[in-house]
């Protein structure tokens, strides 16, 4: 058994685990530990810390990993990579060894932010993957980091022309319209008015839209007529 390993074994909570094999049932119960998630970003920071001691280059490459736990602290140990191009690199060696939303939904690095016109192009090549979570990363980074200060209406239409039979794409999908909805109304309603999305992410959409307390009671009331 590897450092990491030991030091997770070492936080296991056999309730917590129970809890995880629910939210992840494409994952097979018997890699998942039962680490909780602040845990994990606090190992994650203490072995980011003390590089050498760790061997995170081996570890980065001791693909595929064991447990759904060791897959999550490589995504946290990636997130704090402050170099661009190392942080963008080790993503697209790590992406197609991605199998679960949860760890797919981890890594946010603060680089991206600060470099986002190279993240964009990055966003527009993941989106195109034939892999069902390396094009829900890409959806992730379009909605993390695009619907702020850096927001294009264009962008809806990208997203918005996604089109899967991949449940975790479409439930991205719908969250990414869901968020757009709440920060930029104006542009985003448009999507559902011309009715651009598939009629199940169009509806999820919706619904997550008006259970969020972002939107307000009257946009909420006006959605609710868009339901197709």
């Amino acid at each position: 058994m590897t450092k990491i390993q030991q030091m997770l074994f070492e936080k296991q909570d056999l309730v917590f685990k129970k809890f995880q094999v629910k939210l992840n049932p494409t994952v097979d119960e018997k890699t998942i530990i039962g680490v909780r998630v602040p845990q994990l970003r606090a190992m994650a920071k203490n072995i980011f810390s003390d590089a050498g001691q760790f061997n995170i280059e081996k570890f980065f490459n001791s693909v595929p990993h064991k447990y759904f736990e060791e897959n999550f602290i490589h995504c946290l140990l990636i997130e704090q990579i402050n170099d661009f191009e190392e942080c963008s690199r080790r993503l697209d060696e790590f992406l197609p060894y991605i199998d679960n939303w949860a760890v797919c939904d981890t890594c946010r690095p603060k680089v991206f932010k600060k470099n986002p016109e190279k993240a964009l192009v990055l966003a527009k090549k993941w989106i195109k993957s034939h892999e069902t979570y390396t094009v829900r990363y890409g959806i992730g980074v379009f909605m993390c980091y695009f619907l702020n200060e850096n927001f294009r209406a264009e962008y809806l239409k990208i997203v918005a022309a996604i089109k899967s039979d991949e449940y975790y794409i479409n439930m991205m999908i719908a969250w990414y319209f869901a968020t757009a909805l709440a920060k930029q109304w104006d542009a985003a309603i448009k999507i559902i008015e011309e009715k651009c999305l598939s009629p199940w992410v169009h509806n999820k959409t919706i619904q997550k839209a008006r259970e969020s307390f972002r939107i307000t009671k009257e946009q909420k009331e006006y959605l609710l007529t868009l339901k197709v």
